[in-house]
């Protein structure tokens, strides 16, 4: 049987945290192993308990979500983050993107959105709420109107290849072991890719693959 997820949530209203340990604990490959109400409370659970994955909301009293997700990627590149949040303002969106955070839930969703976005940052993946959809499409198109029309025709399939996997959370490396190329290989690409494209870092590459579909094929 697999090890569950170890989940930590940073929420400053008890409640939540209730409501969301009931719903992760009823679920058989994962469990809630600690709970933080604050930002400085959440990087001391984190250094102690060394979680998969935490759950942290943008607005908590002191640190707040945002710097806190900068903190702990510093502390543990390697741990996934999912900012659970009632602001469907896209700006929140691509900070906490920015930041290093893989995953972007709106309290107002259903939880079953909540519960596809944890195990999709579990298997390395990105996930946004599919109510950001129209608005993260359209702060693309709005910087990037040249890729309104036909959005993947001025890339080639490779490209179009190397740039989903990027999206989806694959490493240079991994891309290329899963696509039998160098690491070198997938530089280019995904250089070339970006260049064609207008982007200049991260979060254009999730709004691209959001507009294309990419973050929600399962």
């Amino acid at each position: 049987m697999a090890v569950p997820l170890r989940i930590l949530l940073a929420d400053d209203h008890a409640t939540v945290r209730h409501g969301l340990k009931l719903l992760i604990d009823r679920q058989a490959d994962m469990e809630v192993v600690g709970e933080a109400a604050d930002g400085d409370g959440v990087l001391r659970q984190a250094e102690a308990l060394k979680p998969d994955i935490v759950v942290i909301d943008i607005s908590m009293p002191g640190m707040n979500g945002l710097v806190a997700t900068r903190a702990l990627k510093r502390m543990q590149p390697d741990v996934s983050i999912v900012a659970l949040t009632r602001h469907d303002d896209e700006t929140y969106l691509e900070e906490l993107l920015r930041a290093g955070a893989s995953g972007y839930v709106l309290k107002q969703s259903a939880s079953l959105e909540f519960m596809r976005a944890i195990r999709a940052v579990a298997a390395g993946g990105v996930y946004v709420d599919p109510a950001m959809t129209s608005r993260v499409a359209d702060g693309l198109l709005a910087r990037n109107p040249d890729v309104s029309l036909q959005p993947r025709s001025s890339i080639s399939e490779r490209e179009s290849e190397v740039l989903r996997l990027v999206a989806v959370g694959h490493s240079n490396k991994e891309i290329a072991a899963l696509l039998k190329i160098s690491v070198k290989t997938v530089e280019v690409h995904k250089t070339n890719a970006m260049r064609k494209l207008g982007m200049t870092g991260r979060v254009d590459i999730v709004r691209y693959a959001v507009l294309q579909g990419w973050l929600y094929d399962t």
